[in-house]
């Protein structure tokens, strides 16, 4: 009969130690995988925080700022006047609709060196997606 307890016992003790193991791997993957979106005034005003947190921040491609080599780039982020260098090391390159003036998304790290360490970059071209002029003037003939 104590054989019995003492089996039992173990079985108990090694099913809490895998679901207190499998709870924390979830846990710890939910966390890193979390990322807070933020602006570059936010992002400037967070201090100490913002090195220790994966971030996504946006704004808009300065013009003449890209240095591409490869799949890494290497840009400035302007919003309101606010500036925010940015070095994306990817496996693969920029998107085609990264451009000068274009809207960009950066996700990653803010580094020490004051550098917004991405890993990954999406971007869309205003122009791309803006009604094109006079085209709200002439209604479009619907073919019938």
């Amino acid at each position: 009969m104590a054989q019995r307890k003492s089996k039992a016992f173990k079985f108990a003790a090694a099913s809490g130690v895998i679901i207190l193991a499998l709870a924390y791997l979830g846990w710890t993957g939910y966390s890193e995988s979390k990322s807070y979106y933020v602006t570059i005034k936010e992002l400037k005003k967070m201090g100490e925080v913002g090195y220790t947190r994966h971030l996504r921040v946006a704004g808009n491609v300065q013009p003449g700022s890209i240095r591409q080599v490869g799949t890494n780039a290497e840009f400035i982020l302007v919003e309101d006047g606010l500036t925010l260098p940015v070095s994306y090391k990817g496996i693969e390159p920029p998107p085609d609709t990264f451009k000068d003036n274009s809207q960009a998304l950066a996700i990653g790290e803010l580094g020490r060196d004051g550098v917004f360490h991405a890993r990954e970059l999406q971007a869309k071209c205003a122009s791309k997606y803006a009604p094109q002029q006079g085209a709200a003037a002439q209604p479009q003939s619907k073919g019938y």
